[in-house]
């Protein structure tokens, strides 16, 4: 029996699937940097080892399954290849494990983790299943029908997927330090749907999704007429968001979420025509009234008089979707935002977007940018941003009681690096 070895376990792609794999009575282990991520603890409650990065961690024995920010020059995989040992990306080792299944993948340019989890929430509620979400969370089970699981077009790595089923979000252009241009990104979403077997659901609203062409059938969904699941006579209410369902010009149902925003609608819509096309009841869909929310996708705290926001955006897009959803939770209220850019060269490409998307705040603070393993350092500076921006701060971990200096009721904290430990420091400050 193989011991399947994680270089970069932490990741949160990379940790969701080390969880798959324990679930379902494999051994695994992993290395990574000592820095503690959000991903830690789960890890160390399923009992599996995390080392520090060392080429004596690989031994004879091991199957390896290498992270994708981590190349080939590694010490860790140099020292598998010496030692003939397999060796899988993730990309590739997914699509190889998903084939088991009913495999629903989730892709996008927005959306995809919490759509991911919505799907997950789900099916999980009406059968044992196994699921990969994109917040570091791993769920394996030795009886599943379904894997749902969350697909990355970046650096095409989800063409390594063949899925019966591909929910599709959106198409947008980010990863400029890969993609061209936004015809590029549709080529890759386009090659995805020639690999998909049974069918896919896609966002009838959005105009490049429109195009894509497959072999199977192609079910829309969004607000417009023309969508097969339409959404309808969308309304807040203290639970959520209230919204009825219409087949093809048919009422179908009437649905609630415990979210808020357009967005999540359409995620939620997703659902359920994924649900109706496998032939699942409207009652059984009704579970996603129960849904808890994923990691770092608006999750929120109060302390003291102040209710504090974790978001993972990090593209102009998601910021407007995620201020929206502030604004209608809590109407007539001040909000804060506090942004980290991720990567020097998404920053650069959007940066008059990103700014236009700030605004929509009543203040806003900035970080530094924060570069990923591929990018460390840029021409860029924060400033180039903040320029752009009326009356902007800025903040550092070292002076965070700055926050206090606006009047604000909500505070956001948005971005794909490591944003959290600025609301570890604030709330630390003020608990002080």
């Amino acid at each position: 029996m193989t011991i399947y070895h994680f270089i970069g376990i932490k990741g949160t792609g990379m940790s969701a699937l080390a969880h798959i794999l324990h679930d379902e009575g494999e051994t695994v282990q992993g290395s990574d940097v000592k820095k503690t991520f959000f991903t830690d603890q789960a890890l160390f409650d399923k009992g599996i080892k995390v080392v520090p990065f060392s080429k004596d961690n690989i031994h004879p024995g091991l199957t390896i399954i290498q992270g994708n920010a981590f190349g080939d020059d590694h010490a860790e995989v140099e020292r598998a290849q010496a030692l003939g040992l397999t060796i899988y990306k993730y990309h590739e080792f997914l699509g190889k494990w998903l084939n088991q299944y009913t495999s629903i993948a989730v892709t996008g340019a927005h959306g995809k983790t919490s759509t991911t989890g919505l799907l997950s929430h789900v099916l999980k509620n009406i059968e044992p299943i196994s699921y990969l979400i994109g917040d570091g969370t791993g769920v394996g089970h030795v009886d599943s029908r379904y894997f749902a699981f969350e697909a990355c077009e970046y650096r095409r790595h989800f063409l390594s997927y063949e899925p019966d089923y591909a929910i599709m979000t959106n198409i947008d252009f980010d990863h400029p330090d890969y993609f061209s241009s936004i015809d590029d990104v549709f080529s890759a979403f386009q090659s995805m749907a020639e690999q998909v077997k049974k069918g896919i659901i896609a966002c009838g609203d959005d105009e490049y999704l429109h195009k894509i062409q497959a072999k199977v059938p192609v079910v829309y969904y969004g607000f417009n007429e023309d969508n097969d699941f339409q959404a309808k006579d969308m309304r807040e209410t203290e639970a959520g968001t209230m919204f009825e369902v219409y087949v093809r010009h048919d009422f179908y149902d009437t649905f609630t979420i415990p979210l808020f925003g357009k967005h999540n609608v359409l995620n939620a819509l997703a659902v359920i025509a994924l649900c109706h096309y496998e032939g699942f009841e409207s009652n059984q869909m009704k579970h996603l009234e129960t849904y808890g929310g994923v990691k770092r996708r608006f999750s929120e705290k109060r302390v003291g008089n102040q209710v504090l926001i974790d978001d993972y955006a990090h593209h102009p897009k998601e910021i407007e979707a995620t201020l929206d959803s502030i604004r209608r939770k809590y109407p007539n209220k001040k909000v804060t935002a506090v942004f980290q850019p991720h990567t020097y060269s998404r920053t650069k490409m959007f940066l008059q977007d990103f700014a236009d998307s700030l605004m929509l705040a009543d203040h806003v603070y900035l970080t530094d940018i924060f570069g990923s393993a591929r990018e460390l350092v840029g021409k860029l500076s924060i400033e180039n941003l903040g320029n752009l921006i009326d009356n902007c701060h800025y903040v550092t971990l070292d002076n965070i009681k700055t926050l206090t200096k606006e009047e604000a009721d909500i505070i956001v904290f948005m971005g794909a690096g490591d944003i959290q430990s600025f609301q570890t420091a604030y709330e630390k400050y003020l608990n002080n």
